[in-house]
């Protein structure tokens, strides 16, 4: 029988570094935590940033939140390679012929700057009143720099997040106001090998793990067990 071929995103990764069960239930046996109410106005934010960086990539201009800090760098100008792996179904990808697995994601926007060197760039909408950089973010960004490096790119080792921040206290009046915040972050995917390596060991287990601690899920399955 043909070993099955797993494939980990940094959803899933994230997922593995917070409660291993929900893992192995989601990419070994297919039964996914229940979805959250859609975020359909994030959704749109982000497919209408994808449209105006690209506006700004056909003009050779930076977007205003990148020449404001003044990022010595340039929009990745292969649209049509983007457009791949932007699209969640393709990505950018590799395949890792000892774990017999596939690690792929799909990032929002590039940096490229003048030696050639590339930097993952994400767009994030909050509500919150700064812009937090989370841990899945920065496994998000170290994610984007490990495929990109399998794939033949140098790096900048460095990722660039980009808040659109709803500013509350300028009320609604028919628009929603947004202060814009570029964050950058240092990226180190020296570590994913390994947390690679332990997330596919775990997925050929035939027997699933425990669920973490302070997973949500396994505590409200805990309770419908004792009832």
């Amino acid at each position: 029988m043909e070993e099955k071929i797993f494939e980990i995103s940094p959803n899933s990764l994230n997922l593995f570094l917070e409660c291993p069960a929900c893992f192995w239930l989601e990419k070994k046996m297919g039964i996914k935590r229940p979805s959250p109410f859609p975020y359909t106005l994030n959704q749109a934010i982000d497919l209408l940033l994808k449209e105006e960086f690209d506006e700004y990539r056909k003009k050779n201009q930076l977007p205003p939140i990148l020449r404001e800090k003044k990022i010595k760098a340039h929009l990745f100008q292969n649209q049509a390679l983007l457009n791949q792996w932007r699209n969640p179904r393709m990505g950018i990808r590799y395949f890792d012929e000892k774990l017999n697995a596939i690690f792929f994601g799909a990032p929002d926007d590039l940096l490229e700057f003048n030696d050639g060197t590339l930097a993952p760039l994400d767009y994030k909408t909050t509500g919150n009143e700064i812009a937090k950089v989370y841990d899945r973010f920065q496994i998000q960004m170290d994610f984007y720099t490990f495929l990109l490096e399998k794939n033949g790119f140098k790096t900048k080792r460095k990722g660039y997040l980009a808040f659109y921040i709803v500013e509350k206290n300028l009320g609604f009046n028919d628009r929603l106001p947004f202060k814009k915040e570029l964050v950058e972050i240092d990226t180190d995917p020296s570590d994913l090998p390994s947390i690679f390596k332990r997330a596919i060991l775990l997925l050929k287990n035939p027997i699933c793990p425990p669920h973490s601690q302070d997973c949500p899920f396994g505590q409200w399955y805990k309770k419908v067990k004792e009832i």
